[in-house]
């Protein structure tokens, strides 16, 4: 086991590769997406650093994600959209990405940013696992990319769905009711389809017998919630 300057465990490429079951054939490529500039500075026969790659990653996660979103959250506004991509894509969970597969151990420092902690700095987690899915998409196409992120993703997208209490419309949708006397409105789940580890419900919001509005998600709680802004948003509009 190699180890680096600091004293931690050092991981290859191929050691990489193999831990995680990454389709990678051609290494150099997967080398370059390890290697920080500091790095070239210190080994001049190393001939390219990871940053255009970033430039590429960057492109290709922001693009996945927001079709990820598109897709998964049909009822939910475009506003909302951006803000949840932003979460998803930005640069402390991009680095907790990086954490959960583990990243800092192969990627490629020079001794002085290594001993200054930086296999652990969000900044260069977040641009070495952004460099790592744009050579995944170098190397094979969006496809492989997608079943790639798809599950980090599903895996943190309801927190930020939860944390959209900006506008709490279940809460909004109720005192806009009862500041009418119109009475609560009730949550109906009227579908849910899909495997079991990929279900989607459907949720009715209900007001006087009546549907107001509609909302589907990965959880009934998700679903309710944009059932609900569905509702506020006919309302404003009316």
């Amino acid at each position: 086991m190699n180890h680096t300057p600091n004293g931690d465990r050092e991981e290859s490429p191929a050691a990489l590769t193999q831990r995680l079951d990454l389709p990678f054939q051609n290494l150099l490529l997967l080398t370059r997406a390890l290697t920080h500039r500091s790095y070239i500075n210190e080994h001049p026969e190393a001939l390219e650093d990871n940053e255009r790659l970033e430039f590429l990653g960057d492109a290709v996660l922001d693009f996945i994600t927001g079709a990820w979103l598109y897709n998964h959250f049909p009822e939910m506004a475009e506003g909302d959209l951006t803000r949840m991509r932003s979460a998803l894509v930005c640069t402390p969970q991009l680095a907790e990405f990086a954490r959960a597969l583990d990243l800092g151990p192969a990627m490629r420092l020079g001794r002085g940013e290594d001993q200054a902690g930086g296999r652990m700095r969000d900044v260069l987690l977040c641009a070495t696992f952004e460099a790592l899915i744009g050579a995944l998409y170098l190397q094979n196409d969006v496809a492989v990319v997608q079943r790639f992120i798809h599950p980090m993703l599903e895996n943190v997208s309801e927190q930020f769905v939860l944390r959209l209490e900006l506008s709490d419309p279940k809460s909004h949708l109720q005192e806009w009711s009862q500041g009418r006397k119109l009475g609560i409105p009730q949550y109906v789940t009227v579908q849910a389809s899909g495997p079991d580890h990929d279900r989607i419900f459907e949720v009715e919001v209900h007001l006087n017998g009546k549907v107001i509005g509609r909302g589907t998600g990965h959880n009934k709680q998700i679903a309710a919630r944009l059932a609900a802004q569905a509702a506020l948003d006919d309302i404003e509009k009316t």
